[in-house]
């Protein structure tokens, strides 16, 4: 537990940041912290050394926030600071770059934020954070457009020998480290958007887990999946497609005079389409359907059940729709149910719709 005049344990140094004269500055620091879409008036006296015009260094550090003054010390403020602290290996990026940022924030909730040490001017750091919508003027120029890199906001972080502000924000004030001003904009957003979102994991690791899905769904649809279903029945539907034609489909076949016997069958997904095998031969040897002729698959949309016939037990029903062959208008559903527990419908359903057909329509 943290406790106020405890001993900070030793932390790395952040890089060194090296401040530049006055003169530099004036004409290497432009302001481009943006609220809003309007941006603000740079302030003067924001990196400013004590001795005018002199260039000094001097070594910032994350967690050595005790020896600063901050708009709220108490303990229990020192201690939110010190686990924000705790958690800066998750939204302190250094040496990743404007266009890295981008693209781990773009797809994450508004909030999101990443401070990274900025390549452009040097000593400083730049946040990036993703916000709900774009600024106005930013609307108007991307009507046509993608606009999801927008949704990614970007600001100056100046430091002095006072800590660290955002640049160009009159109303912002001085923090003693970066974790304190992250803290103080998870309260209050101030002069930034909205408030910032503590993480809880590192982003850069999603977007390794999201590349490995990726990866594993690929090798999946590249090598197929199989198992045995039992087939019931192929129902005509004419245009019809989509959860409708399922419904359809079962309600007719539940309602026929002489229910049809169901057949076991070997049911195979790959980038190909669909395969059933009748290995028995009872109706059919094996039927193909190409992927490019499968439009629809999913379980019953209102829940019925099939009675398997030597166990008396209750399956779900599922079933896909593709084209009738030689037809380019008509569609036929073919309806199936649960064989084995362990490979339930809407497993199959699953496997059909997110990896077969999206595969399919992003041909």
């Amino acid at each position: 537990v943290y406790r106020q005049g405890s001993p900070t344990p030793p932390q790395p140094l952040l890089p060194e940041k090296r401040r530049m004269s006055s003169g530099d500055r004036s004409n290497s620091l432009p302001n481009y912290a943006t609220v809003n879409g309007k941006t603000s008036s740079p302030i003067s006296s924001g990196m400013s050394s004590p001795s005018s015009g002199s260039s000094m260094a001097f070594h910032h550090t994350l967690p050595d926030f005790s020896k600063f003054s901050m708009p709220d010390s108490s303990p229990e403020t020192r201690a939110n600071v010190k686990f924000v602290q705790d958690t800066s290996k998750y939204w302190y990026k250094p040496e990743i770059s404007r266009e890295q940022a981008i693209a781990l924030l773009k797809d994450k909730e508004p909030g999101a934020f990443i401070i990274r040490d900025s390549h452009s001017f040097r000593g400083a750091y730049g946040l990036a954070m993703k916000v709900a919508s774009p600024p106005p003027g930013v609307i108007q120029q991307s009507k046509k457009g993608d606009i999801t890199n927008e949704l990614v906001r970007h600001f100056l972080i100046e430091t002095s020998p006072k800590g660290v502000k955002l640049k160009g924000c009159p109303n912002e004030p001085n923090f003693g480290c970066l974790s304190a001003l992250v803290y103080q904009h998870s309260i209050m957003p101030l002069a930034l958007p909205c408030k910032l979102v503590i993480p809880d994991r590192d982003p850069m690791d999603e977007t390794k887990e999201t590349t490995s899905s990726s990866s594993s769904a690929t090798d999946l649809l590249k090598q197929g999946a199989a198992c045995n279903v039992l087939f019931i029945n192929s129902v005509e539907m004419e245009s019809l497609t989509g959860p409708q034609a399922i419904a359809k489909a079962i309600t007719e076949t539940l309602a026929a005079d002489i229910p049809p016997s169901a057949t076991i069958v070997h049911f195979k997904v790959s980038t190909q389409g669909i395969t059933l095998t009748d290995n028995q031969r009872k109706l059919f040897f094996r039927r193909h359907y190409p992927i490019v002729t499968v439009t629809f698959c999913d379980v019953d949309p209102q829940n019925r059940k099939w009675t398997k016939s030597e166990s008396g037990g209750a399956a779900k029903l599922f079933g896909f729709v593709a084209r009738k062959q030689g037809s380019t208008t008509d569609n036929v559903c073919h309806l199936f149910a649960e064989l084995d527990p362990d490979q339930p419908a809407a497993a199959i359903v699953n496997f059909v719709s997110r990896v077969m057909l999206g595969s399919s329509h992003k041909r």
